[in-house]
Parts: C-alpha cells; structure tokens; sequence
C-alpha cells in the first residue's frame, strides 16, 4: 500500500460559515513520498485506505511530529510545528492513487502540484474538478464565501478598513499558493493556480496561462495559453496571441506548441505545432482551414486542411496578401529568443 501513494501533504485552509472548504494551502507537499514517510503519515492519522481528506487535530500534529522526528523530516516538522498555533482549519490530504478529486482539498492539492513542477498538464486525473473548485470572492483577507461578502464588506468598513476584492472566480491566481523558481511574471493576476511554468519563462503583462496549461523552458508570453495547452522551449507566443483551448468552441483536438516556435502578435494556434514553426501576426490557423502548400520556388503543390499538417516541423503559416489564401511553406528562419531577456530569472 505504501509505495502506491501518489502524494501527501499538509495544508491550512479557509471555510465558509456552514463548515465547506474554500480553498487549502500546502506549503510543502510531497509527490510520490518513500515508503517511509507514508507509513509514518498513514500511521499517525488513523489512515484507513483509498484517496482520504483528514481534518487535523493537536494529537494528530503529536503523533505525526513523533514519526517524522524519527526520520528527520524537517521541512515537514517545520510546518507541524507552525501548525501548532494555527486558527485556521488544518487538513491532510493523502493520495493513495492519481485519480479524479473528489473533495476540495484533493482538487487543490492536485493542482498545486501542477505548479510546484511535480506533474506536468495532462499528468494528473482533473476529471470533474470544477464543481469541487466554489466560486469565492479573492480579497486581500483572504477568500470569502460570496454569500458571506456583503456581511464582511460591511464590518471592514465599520473598522474604517476596506475589504479589497482582487477577483470572483473559482481559481485564485497561481502566486497566492506557488511561486516557481527562475520565472518572471509581470501580472501575477493573469496566471491561474494549477499552470505550469517552466524555469525560464518570462510571462509579460500581457500574458496569460490557465490551469492545466504552461510552458516547459526558457519561453516568452505575450499571448494566451489556453487549459490544455503546453508550450516547449524557447517558443515565443506574441501580443495577444492565442493558443486553442480544449474547454470551448468544440474542440476535442489537445493544442500543443513546440519547440523555437513563434507565434505571431494577434495570431491563433488551432492545431497543435511541431518544432521551429512560425504563424505571421494576425493569421488564427484553425484545424479546418484550407492551406496551400508552396514549395521553395513559391509554387502550389497541393490544397489540404490545417489538421493535416499537425505536429510537422520548420512550417511557416502566412496569409497571401492579394488573394487572402492560407499558406505554407518550408520555415528557414529559426526563432531564436534574446538571451539577454531570460540572463536575469
């Protein structure tokens, strides 16, 4: 049983009034734990078996302080003992396999994972997550339930205190529970818990990326990367670029960018993209776009679908400026990002 366990963590969160989960924090989770810490966790909890969400107690914080003392556990006794004075509610979360949540913490811990870089999107079960994810009111004392808000809008302002609401959505932004090493992000509002931001990244003001969703290297964001969708070293997404999610519109086709690609200011990524491939600013290559395949001399070789080119590498995208045809042909210019802007992360 033990060395199934997908991950364990300890996480403080919020509440609303009627005692349902808002949001949980893990400070430090662990991804795929040795044997030894499982047992050392599944024994000081009273762990019974399966995926399990267990409030915590001050025996509970004993108990997992006598194991984890036993193994040198500090990260972990770290938080344990700053556990010991909390006065908010305290939870561990064990998951014995990957698969979909079926509480809100499971579903933050899982999408903490995803930004902590332990799993990468579409590599952990997120099947039914929204209805686990309440839709809160994120403000600078935290998140409040929305039926709560106008009561505690109401008592900041008789303390002569604004209760200031940064957003109303069921994903609070990536920042508040995880900061990844090496990136930058000028607008930590337009990244989404549960992105993956590879070391590397600059990710500009007007850049954003969802959940389930990121980059894997050195890449700049401009643009938009949609859920679902998985940008790989050294691309570079321009101004108000879009990436095709899997959420809307239909579509059922996993987006993907590769490698040294540039997709152009404007411009739309609707079939998933090999390596070195570049889209001219303000082109949306849809899956179902008609394309014409030129050769080197600029001549038709043949009419087929975007969908067809999919995955294919060193391709150029262009809109014919006279007749307004879609084209394609061999991409001979690599787009190689400026050193200069990633030196700093």
């Amino acid at each position: 049983m033990a060395d199934l366990f997908f991950s364990i963590a300890l996480g403080v969160g919020s509440k609303n009034q009627q005692g349902s989960w808002l949001e949980v924090y893990y400070p430090a989770p662990l991804f795929k734990p040795t044997t030894e810490l499982t047992e050392a966790f599944t024994s000081a909890l009273d762990y019974q078996k399966g995926n399990q969400v267990i409030e915590l107690t001050a025996d509970h914080l004993t108990a997992l302080a006598t194991n984890l003392t036993k193994l040198n556990a500090q990260d972990q006794l770290a938080i344990i003992d700053a556990f010991k004075t909390s006065q908010r509610p305290l939870v561990a979360t064990l998951l014995a396999t990957d698969e979909a949540p079926q509480t809100t913490p499971e579903a933050y811990l899982k999408l903490q994972l995803i930004s902590h870089r332990f799993v990468k999107p579409h590599g952990t079960d997120l099947s039914g997550i929204f209805p686990l994810l309440p839709n809160v009111a994120w403000t600078n004392q935290g998140a409040i339930d929305l039926a709560e808000l106008p009561q505690r809008q109401l008592a900041s302002r008789l303390k002569g205190e604004l209760l200031e609401i940064n957003a109303v959505d069921k994903f609070p932004k990536m920042t508040d529970y995880v900061v990844p090493a090496g990136v930058r992000i000028a607008d930590t509002a337009r990244v989404r818990l549960g992105a993956y931001i590879g070391e590397g990244t600059t990710i500009m003001h007007e850049g954003f990326v969802n959940f389930n969703a990121g980059t894997e290297g050195k890449s700049m964001v401009e643009g938009r990367i949609s859920a679902g969708v998985m940008v790989a070293e050294g691309s570079d997404l321009g101004g108000g670029c879009s990436t095709m999610g899997t959420l809307s519109g239909g579509n059922d086709i996993v987006i993907s960018v590769g490698k040294n690609c540039l997709v152009g200011a404007n411009a739309g990524v609707g079939i998933p993209l090999g390596d070195r491939c570049t889209i001219e600013a303000g082109l949306y290559v849809t899956a179902g776009s008609k394309v014409n395949i030129l050769d080197d001399s600029n001549k038709l070789v043949k009419t087929t679908k975007a969908k067809d080119l999919a995955g294919h590498s060193d391709l150029l995208f262009r809109r014919n400026s006279l007749t307004g045809a879609l084209e394609c042909k061999t991409n001979k210019s690599a787009i190689e990002l400026n050193e200069e802007l990633h030196s700093h992360n």
